[in-house]
């Protein structure tokens, strides 16, 4: 937004509103800048300390502003949702972006707005080109308004047009020169001028159920037998993008999807005169009026999309700029559509249903306690692999993620990764996983590859790891020119029972490293549920002292693996955080990261073999293959994110375990939690 215009609006030290809603609209002191809203039914604010008033559009209830601001001599400034609002819809989901405007509305053709002003102001080549990126970023993240409905899984196979209805009565259709005859002759104007093509008339779903009205309610009286054999209603909350997407041209009267369209390169035709028509983008029904004139489709995008709405941060709830707010709103786009719609879940612990309801947030999720008691055409959630091979598909195996929390999953510790895996899991040596699936058949663009090297640079520099736990005493010993870490781990975990196909015991593996390795000196380290108290410990495993050098305990896996030559292990995931530090990596079983010519492998997945990157490997284990949650919003989010967020946590909270958790670990071990 050009200074001058920044500073007009935002030069407010008090704005006063008389709508006790709007005064407790989230994230309004950011959206001003700073500025102070403030409400008093008694007016206790004296009018020569209030700047301006503040209304919500062009809303009745702002009228009641608009009187008291002509009483007082005051300007009006009207707060609208911006054009990339929010997830979801109206109060369940508060904005995200609103656009604020001291010369109108948007949705006013009657009389200027700002937005009409920025359209018009000329743009660098810098700025051209931030908006053309903006429109491409807008497609590829296919977001809309609202981004809470997934795409439409079911398109017309011919080719069609949109037709987009609106709710009688939306006061945009008035406020945008309109009235409800002009949907008819939207309608008859898509049957004349596509006459081959099918045509999908979007309709409310509110509509079809009578909660609302449309404006196409005696359709089939007034229209043809053979035109209304051509209408298809769609009634379904679809996403716009995938109808944008398909559609060979689209109709609008003031509906911003005339907007998207235009995103999406669409023909628009306009029976209204919304924001986005009268500047010879669109093909208009009414005359546009003399304030308007020919501009360019970046003019436009970059004035509705990036000078004229404020955007917040969901993660930080500070103002930011619209590309972060989109890359966000992608994100969760995405994630929600990688799993089915409806999901059952089969036996979960008490504690871990509400985390599996934030990891499936775009699923409806219902938990049955018996396999019987399944829909059998509905995906089954179930944890990890056991007991789980006799169930019909689909199946959906949850396990924890590779940068899983600051503290042990056997504490309960709320996980930051899951992954959910439709093939198998990632363990599972006996049979494909997704993740296996991936590294053997996705193509990775240098684009991925090169965010898995950044991804890889900030894991070393923040020295994160699975638990992010322990301390960082152990030195390395002097003079010894090899030392290997033995990562040791629970013997009774299907990893090893179905990773391993030869060594099964921590002491078996030992024992093999040492017959292989005589003059090494080797460092043992139990697995960190074992040291807790939390998991039973291996098969003769205190044995471990009589034949390694060295047995640590508290110790931070990052910190040991930059200071050891080699990891030799059955399964665990120690070895894939030691070859991000370029570590040689012997295995003795077949974890997920074996058998792609990154690793010295004793027995080799038979199934593998193809070659792969180190950025690949990262690229499908930490970016493609889990889901990550914020500890900030509980919505889906980076592993770049998270990691950051595990170090602030982890600096906050320390290496030293609170009482009450000590306490819980004895009752888990008890088994009474």
């Amino acid at each position: 937004m050009p200074a001058v215009v920044v500073e007009q609006l935002s030069n407010r030290n008090c704005l006063l509103t008389l709508s006790p809603a709007l005064a407790k609209l989230p994230y309004l002191s950011q959206f001003l800048q700073g500025a102070v809203v403030r409400y008093s039914a008694r007016l206790s604010l004296r009018p020569a300390q209030a700047d301006a008033v503040l209304v919500w559009g062009k809303k009745p209830s702002a009228a009641k502003g608009e009187r008291y601001a002509a009483r007082q001599q005051l300007p009006v400034l009207r707060l609208e949702d911006g054009f990339l609002r929010s997830l979801g819809l109206g109060l369940h989901c508060p904005p995200y972006s609103v656009v604020l405007d001291d010369e109108g509305i948007y949705y006013d053709a009657s009389g200027p707005s700002r937005l009409e002003r920025l359209v018009q102001q000329p743009l660098t080549k810098i700025q051209t080109d931030r908006a053309s990126a903006l429109q491409q970023a807008w497609q590829r993240g296919r977001v809309s308004k609202y981004n809470h409905n997934r795409d439409l899984l079911q398109l017309p196979v011919e080719p069609f047009v949109l037709v987009v209805d609106q709710t009688y009565g939306d006061a945009s259709i008035r406020f945008g020169l309109a009235d409800a005859e002009r949907f008819w002759q939207m309608l008859d104007a898509a049957l004349r001028q596509y006459p081959k093509h099918r045509i999908v008339l979007k309709v409310h779903p509110d509509v079809l159920t009578g909660k609302k009205q449309g404006h196409f309610d005696a359709l089939e009286q007034r229209l043809s037998a053979a035109d209304f054999a051509r209408v298809q209603l769609l009634a379904e909350d679809a996403h716009p993008a995938c109808l944008l997407e398909g559609s060979t041209a689209v109709y609008c009267v003031t509906s911003q999807m005339g907007f998207e369209a235009l995103l999406w390169q669409k023909p628009v035709y306009t029976f209204g005169m919304p924001f986005y028509a009268g500047w010879g983008l669109t093909v208009d029904a009414l005359p546009a009026p003399e304030r308007r004139g020919a501009v360019s489709l970046q003019q436009l995008i970059h004035a509705a999309l990036i000078d004229y709405p404020r955007y917040i941060d969901p993660e930080t709830s500070q103002p930011c700029e619209v590309e972060t707010l989109l890359d966000w709103l992608a994100l969760q786009r995405s994630q929600r559509s990688r799993f089915p719609l409806q999901v059952q879940a089969l036996r979960f612990p008490r504690w871990k249903k509400p985390i599996l309801r934030k990891f499936l947030q775009g699923s409806q999720l219902t938990f049955v306690k018996q396999a019987a008691e399944r829909d059998a055409y509905q995906t089954l959630a179930v944890w990890g692999v056991k007991n789980s091979t006799d169930l019909a598909a689909p199946r959906l195996h949850v396990e924890d993620g590779f940068i899983r929390s600051v503290g042990l999953g056997a504490d309960l510790i709320r996980p930051a990764s899951w992954v959910l895996d439709n093939e198998g899991i990632y363990y599972d040596a006996t049979r494909p996983s997704a993740l296996e699936t991936l590294l053997q058949q996705q193509d990775f663009p240098a684009e991925l590859q090169a965010r898995a090297e950044r991804l890889i640079q900030l894991l070393l520099q923040s020295k994160v790891t699975k638990y992010n736990l322990g301390q960082s005493h152990w030195q390395r010993p002097v003079g010894k020119p090899r030392v290997i870490l033995i990562p040791g781990q629970v013997e009774s975990d299907a990893s090893i029972q179905l990773g391993s196909p030869v060594l099964k015991t921590n002491l078996a593996l030992i024992k093999a490293v040492r017959e292989a390795n005589p003059d090494a000196w080797l460092l043992y380290k139990p697995h960190p549920d074992v040291q807790a108290g939390l998991r039973v410990a291996g098969s003769a495993e205190q044995q471990a002292s009589q034949y390694c050098n060295e047995v640590v305990l508290a110790e931070d896996m990052a910190h040991l693996l930059t200071l050891v030559d080699e990891v030799h292990t059955l399964t665990s995931l120690a070895g894939f955080e030691a070859l991000l530090r370029q570590r040689r990596v012997v295995c003795y079983g077949q974890p997920f990261y074996a058998g792609w010519g990154l690793t010295d492998d004793r027995y080799p997945p038979p199934r593998r073999g193809r070659q792969r990157s180190l950025a690949e490997l990262v690229a499908a284990t930490l970016i493609l293959y889990p889901c990550y949650l914020s500890s900030v919003t509980q919505a889906y989010a980076t592993p770049e994110h998270v990691i950051a967020q595990m170090q602030q946590l982890r600096q906050q909270s320390g290496d030293t375990a609170p009482w009450w958790r000590l306490l819980l670990r004895k009752l888990i071990a008890l088994n009474k939690f």
